[in-house]
């Protein structure tokens, strides 16, 4: 059961990824929020977020499985995003796994 505080928590990670991670599709950058994908990967980072930031974001991001070309081929967003994102999303996390 959710409650507001978790509610809240996860609103504050969803725009702090929402505009900082983004996935790189040539020379382009589609960021998570207008991908609609940064409260997915809010809801999953929380999950693992007793494990630390590291943990969290790794999870999290593998558990998120984008939809490619009408939804017939799926990948996980961490193939997705460049690698440096990985060490953002931790920074994110951070404060939420103290």
């Amino acid at each position: 059961m959710s409650t507001s505080n978790d509610s809240s928590q996860i609103r504050e990670l969803t725009i702090s990824i929402a505009d900082r991670l983004f996935i790189k599709v040539g020379n382009w950058n589609l960021y998570l929020g207008d991908a609609g994908l940064a409260k997915d990967l809010a809801i999953e980072c929380q999950a693992y977020f007793s494990q630390g930031s590291n943990v969290a974001a790794r999870k999290g991001l593998e558990a998120i499985q984008v939809k490619l070309g009408g939804g017939e081929t799926r990948l996980p967003l961490s193939r997705l995003i460049p690698s440096n994102q990985l060490f953002d999303l931790e920074e994110i996390l951070e404060p939420y796994c103290r």
